[in-house]
């Protein structure tokens, strides 16, 4: 037993399979990526709230400030990029953004917004692009966002780069879970998982 021991410890040495440490690798783009654990806290106004993970919107306001929402630490300069799927469990409502990249100071506000409508369209909030379809109640759905501070921010769905648009520089933060766009109502239930980010 001994000698079979020394044998497979020296076979795993030898191929490196003892405790090596190895580099986070992301779901999209080039690395090398290294993963991070930004803190956070949890935001619930209005109707919104937040369980772990699931994020709910119990009314049907079209008005007001409809929020439930993890808000992660603020970062400036570099690439940094974030990953999560989500499930839409219901759905009595439309236009409800899932995920954003919000600016800091200075010029605080929201950058990007990634929201879906009912029938299951992902569209950028700002401009009104479709990102992508399919988002519908049941389905799940992986978010990758890349934000190359003072360059671009890229959004992928399922893995494919879907948007892109251009970045100044200064401070972000990356938001996740449900809240009522300016046009949109609840009730919604969305349940996020695997949520990991990096950096490089």
């Amino acid at each position: 037993m001994a000698k079979q021991l020394r044998a497979l410890t020296g076979f795993a040495l030898a191929t490196g399979l003892l405790l090596t440490a190895q580099p986070a690798h992301a779901q999209v783009e080039a690395g090398p990526w290294t993963s991070v654990s930004p803190t956070f806290s949890v935001q619930q106004r209005g109707c919104g709230k937040v369980s772990d993970l699931t994020f709910t919107l119990t009314c049907s306001t079209g008005s007001g400030d409809q929020r439930a929402e993890r808000r992660y630490a603020t970062y400036t300069g570099g690439t940094r990029q974030f990953e999560g799927s989500f499930r839409i469990t219901s759905l009595g409502g439309s236009r409800v953004s899932l995920k954003q990249t919000f600016k800091d100071n200075p010029g605080a506000g929201p950058y990007f917004m990634l929201a879906v409508e009912k029938g299951g369209r992902l569209y950028a909030v700002h401009g009104g692009n479709t990102i992508a379809t399919g988002a519908t109640v049941g389905t799940t759905v992986r978010v990758n966002t890349v934000h190359v501070v003072g360059s671009t921010h890229r959004t992928y769905i399922n893995g494919s780069q879907k948007h892109s648009v251009s970045s100044s520089g200064g401070s972000f933060y990356d938001k996740f879970g449900a809240y009522r766009t300016a046009s949109g109502k609840g009730p919604a239930t969305v349940e996020w998982s695997n949520i990991r980010f990096w950096r490089k």
